[in-house]
């Protein structure tokens, strides 16, 4: 269970980031299916026709009530109106799509995910319901609105993979680039800058700190004072993605990565206008915004395009002595006693019972493989709770800092992770190399990611200028006449 698998956690995630947001229930919209009858009598409703359904205006006032109500800074009424309905249409596009292709999620399956939301919230099902409602919904446009929400996740997740194309030449030469940069004490050597109005190749780096578009006025100035600490942190004699590392160590949520080198026209055009005029090894002037947080960017070089030096170049033969056989790495073998986070267990009374089994161990009154087998609420408990020979990245942030933190032996203190509060006792470290498949995976894994971006913007393109959309009027309120 404690094992990281970066794919399901990114789109669990998605599923539930607006669910576990109670204030933002009323986003919620029916969206149930109706009679031919009933849209030609509610035709005076309809913003827009999209394919074989609709967005109405009524849909078009809740979210922008929903955004109001949050405290966000929005733009002017027209610009915020277009924006809304433009999203609800790519919405509606991708439901359309997903369903079509048979994407599907049961009840039994919804039923899980809303327990799932409920605990995280420290409610139970009951609780969730009344809070639901009291933010002006039904249960039942709820539950479709997030079934929707899953749906349209996982058909993104399925398309957009579909799109991102890696060959074994660009992971033999990602790994390549790390094990010289290993080799080089960290440093990788850098190209010859391109002649001015040459084309070029741009590599940039990024530490990210997530808000959502609709939070509070509160949690976005939050989000923007954290950036703008570690852009000025930035600013001083220390490697950006090291602080990256650990302000993500601090904080979980923030992202840090190395985009790899890109021409301006396959960097996000925010990204691009910030950091154009921006030197080899220079920060951004200024925190960038974008709907999905707040970014700090450094150009971390700068060089000439190659005509025929693309992702796709073979390595030469000669690395092939620096292959990652030889990188060694620590593995830990730990157990622990996990108590998941659930209506009913508060986190002092889930630190409380776990600081008393830890004075048990310590005081050798009692075995620690007794009280995970009888106490631990993982899938690790039928073996006293033991995960195995674990190695850097396999585990989830908060958990491997305290792991790493503990001497052979040593029990540690109640460390809370996203999964709920745990202890951990360490019982062997080893040195061991880290194998070829393990390298590839990972590299897999970070050019997935640089290239998540990019794919993910055009095939919503794509989406839009397939889909048959004919806006009729999206300007009034529903209240008001056509």
């Amino acid at each position: 269970m404690m094992r990281r698998n970066r794919f399901n956690q990114a789109l669990v995630a998605t599923m539930l980031a607006g669910a576990t947001l109670l204030s933002q229930f009323t986003f919620a919209q029916d969206s149930s299916k109706t009679s031919a009858e009933t849209k030609i009598r509610n035709i005076d409703g309809v913003a827009a026709v999209v394919n074989t359904g609709f967005v109405t205006r009524k849909e078009i006032d809740d979210r922008i009530t929903a955004l109001q109500k949050q405290g966000a800074k929005l733009p002017d009424a027209d610009t915020l109106r277009k924006t809304v309905l433009e999203r609800l249409i790519l919405e509606k596009i991708q439901l359309q799509n997903a369903e079509q292709e048979g994407e599907v999620v049961s009840n039994k399956e919804l039923d899980k995910i809303i327990g799932d939301v409920a605990a995280k919230n420290k409610l139970t099902i009951a609780e969730l319901k009344v809070k639901i409602v009291a933010s002006g919904t039904s249960y039942e446009r709820y539950r479709q609105a997030l079934r929707d929400d899953v749906i349209i996740s996982r058909y993104r997740e399925r398309e957009i993979d579909r799109m991102i194309k890696i060959s074994d030449a660009e992971i033999d030469n990602f790994i390549l680039d790390r094990n010289r940069e290993l080799a080089g004490g960290g440093k990788v050597a850098r190209s010859t800058p391109a002649v001015k109005g040459e084309p070029e190749e741009i590599d940039v780096g990024q530490i990210f700190i997530p808000v959502d578009a609709n939070a509070g006025a509160g949690a976005q100035a939050e989000a923007k004072k954290k950036a703008e600490s570690l852009l000025r942190d930035a600013r001083g004699d220390v490697d950006f993605l090291q602080l990256g590392a650990m302000a993500a160590k601090d904080n979980p949520r923030i992202k840090f990565q190395e985009l790899g080198y890109r021409t301006p026209d396959r960097l996000p055009q925010l990204f691009y206008e910030a950091i154009r005029n921006t030197g080899s090894g220079q920060l951004a002037n200024a925190v960038v915004k974008s709907p999905a947080g707040y970014h700090v960017l450094k150009v971390l070089d700068r060089r000439a395009l190659v005509s025929g030096a693309s992702d796709q170049q073979v390595v030469p033969q000669e690395s092939t002595a620096s292959t990652p056989q030889n990188i060694m790495v620590t593995q830990t073998m730990a157990r622990h006693i996990l108590l998941r986070s659930r209506a009913g267990l508060t986190d002092q009374d889930a630190e409380r019972r776990l600081a008393g089994y830890r004075d048990q161990v310590r005081a050798k009154i009692a075995d620690f493989a007794e009280l995970a087998k009888k106490y631990s609420e993982d899938g690790s408990a039928a073996n006293g709770g033991n995960l195995g020979w674990m190695g850097p990245g396999d585990l989830v942030p908060e958990f491997d800092q305290a792991m790493n933190r503990l001497q052979i032996g040593e029990v540690s203190n109640p460390v809370q992770t996203e999964f709920g509060w745990h202890l951990i006792q360490v019982l062997e470290r080893r040195e061991a190399q880290l194998t070829l498949e393990k390298q590839r995976q990972f590299a897999r894994a970070a050019i997935r990611e640089r290239k998540y971006e990019q794919a993910y913007q055009d095939w919503l393109r794509e989406l839009r200028d397939s889909a048959t959309v004919k806006i009729i009027n999206a300007d009034d309120p529903a209240a008001s006449p056509r």
